[in-house]
């Protein structure tokens, strides 16, 4: 089977399914592509180049210029800048203030890309201001600060877009698809991994967070879990130094998250040779089956109890469709929910709710809270 858009994917491979499925695949935020709906571009800036996704998000944002105009680049840290200046993806860009960049012209979205501990002070400056936001993760270190950042985006009727990288995979839109028809059955087991190895640098600006590697690369297999179950009855950390000798870095961590009838794991590690490989993320049901492994690019595999339309029952590899890129679909997703502000109470690809549940979880798995 040729490679295909996520809106061919939703009609060949599961529109043969149920009408209804077709439908909810291709009305469903991250299936949008934002065309159509208006020809003027969002104007968007970014604050911070510091976060681990900040050069991927600009670049992606740069590189969706039907629907972006951006307008320039925050970075407070004159070292930083230096280094930055003359090299991809900021070669070319505008550096300003954060007075200037708010102060900018029509200006919609601030992509909120700085340090972990200053994310949500600058947050909470960009929608005050009036700003739809795009914030990475995990969401800070203060479960009470996110709360006050999304009621002041409710009150403001802003976007806050949270940064979970998996929301738009093909792998997980199938996933929650294949759960929400019940071709799953009642989960009882969740099983997640998501570690890579980092070096003896790398590992000083993370110590400073109890969490660790749950705190920095769990959390977005929280947010899968969460999508799935909910929020849960408890959440039971364990995390381990195998470097006490460097640092006080948990680089080993296990959260179990329980609930009535079934059980979640997330394992996350900073030490791991190639972990970024063995990146995976398995869901079981009383009548199914779902295991991707790895998760970028990733690969699927379905397994049914029966039957269900187009896929047999047994073991079978789900062909899904190319990814144009990794933050591609939030930010077309995003792109579409500022343009439907107001008017479509599905713009968002989550809620607000969901995304403090998440916090609180990611928190609770981190020791931190």
């Amino acid at each position: 089977m040729p490679h295909l858009s996520r809106r061919d994917f939703a009609k060949n491979s599961v529109g043969s399914l149920t009408p209804w499925l077709a439908s909810s695949i291709l009305a469903s935020p991250w299936s949008r592509t934002a065309s159509g709906q208006s020809s003027t571009k969002i104007r968007v800036g970014q604050i911070g180049t510091k976060h681990g996704h900040a050069s991927g998000k600009f670049e992606a944002v740069k590189k969706l210029n039907e629907h972006f105009e951006l307008v320039g680049v925050v970075e407070e840290d004159p070292a930083q800048r230096q280094r930055l200046q003359g090299k991809p993806p900021f070669a070319d860009c505008n550096w300003m203030t954060v007075e200037q960049l708010l102060n900018q012209p029509d200006l919609q979205l601030v992509l909120v890309e700085t340090e972990i501990d200053r994310l949500l002070d600058v947050a909470e400056k960009c929608l005050s201001a009036g700003m739809h936001i795009h914030l990475d993760k995990p969401a800070g270190a203060s479960m009470e600060h996110f709360r006050r950042v999304a009621k002041i985006a409710t009150d403001k009727k802003r976007i806050l877009q949270m940064g979970y990288m998996f929301r738009g995979n093909p792998a997980f839109q199938f996933l929650y698809q294949a759960f929400h028809e019940g071709w799953l059955g009642e989960i009882f087991e969740i099983h997640g991994v998501m570690s890579k190895k980092l070096t003896t640098s790398e590992r000083a600006e993370l110590a400073r967070y109890k969490g660790g590697a749950m705190f920095e690369l769990g959390c977005h297999l929280i947010d899968a879990v969460v999508h799935l179950l909910g929020k849960p009855q408890a959440v039971l950390p364990v995390h381990r130094n195998t470097h006490p000798e460097l640092d006080q870095l948990n680089d080993n961590c296990l959260a179990v998250f329980a609930y009535p009838k079934a059980t979640a794991t997330i394992r996350s590690s900073l030490v791991e040779i190639e972990g970024n490989h063995r990146r995976q993320f398995v869901v079981c049901g009383t009548r199914g089956t779902v295991a991707i492994e790895p998760l970028e690019p990733p690969r699927l595999t379905l397994t049914l109890d029966r039957h269900q339309g187009i896929f047999r029952q047994g073991t079978q590899a789900i062909e899904l469709p190319a990814m144009s890129g990794r933050y591609d679909a939030e930010f077309l997703s995003l792109a579409s929910a500022i343009r439907s502000a107001g008017r479509d109470e599905r713009a968002t690809e989550t809620s607000l709710e969901h995304d403090l549940v998440v916090q609180e979880c990611v928190l609770q798995a981190s020791e931190m809270l």
